[in-house]
């Protein structure tokens, strides 16, 4: 008999998956990936045996599918996300995330089996589909507006430019260090 906790949160899973797989997408070396970490908890599978099943099919995943973040790479991540202080010597992994492009988790479906692997997959194939139109009418409705822009003459400059502030991605502060700071030589 299944407990019913289980079957609760299976329905939450399949429920939130979109919006769990947009958080889980990240822009590395101007592609958009995901990290194995986040691909594993969506597979239901632990992240070691997610990247033992790729390295045993390496001729899969060349570099334009798979590719190892480098420390620089991981530092721009933790902007982007929370990482745990387990992460990288401290009694978590002791190796740097693997980041797997769209085509290559598109491949990740021929290594993993598992009908949960199949349906999560589908679900990540739509959401980058759904990122790409996105982007494409951003760009498309970045285009328009500057036709416009050259149709009419400058008394529409400041409408212009305040329509250009409202779709440019908001700036992330710089987060200040925590802690006392003593003034002097010291």
């Amino acid at each position: 008999m299944k407990h019913p906790r289980t079957s609760a949160s299976r329905r939450r899973t399949t429920v939130m998956l979109p919006e769990r797989i947009e958080r889980a997408i990240f822009l590395v070396r101007g592609e958009r990936v995901m990290v194995d970490s986040d691909l594993a908890t969506l597979y239901g599978v632990r992240t070691k045996a997610l990247v033992q099943a790729v390295k045993r099919n390496a001729g899969r995943f060349p570099p334009d599918f798979v590719f190892q973040l480098g420390k620089e790479d991981l530092s721009r991540l933790r902007s982007q996300f929370v990482t745990s202080n387990k992460s990288l010597g401290r009694g978590g992994r002791r190796y740097l995330p693997f980041a797997f492009t769209e085509q290559g988790v598109a491949m990740l479906s021929s290594v993993l089996r598992s009908e949960r692997a199949v349906k999560v997959n589908v679900e990540i194939m739509r959401t980058f589909v759904r990122l790409r139109r996105i982007l494409a009418s951003h760009a498309d409705l970045a285009r328009k507006l500057a036709e416009l822009e050259e149709k009419y003459d400058g008394r529409f400059r400041t409408v212009f430019r305040a329509i250009r502030e409202l779709m440019a991605p908001p700036l992330v502060p710089e987060k200040r260090p925590i802690g006392f700071r003593i003034s002097g030589g010291r």
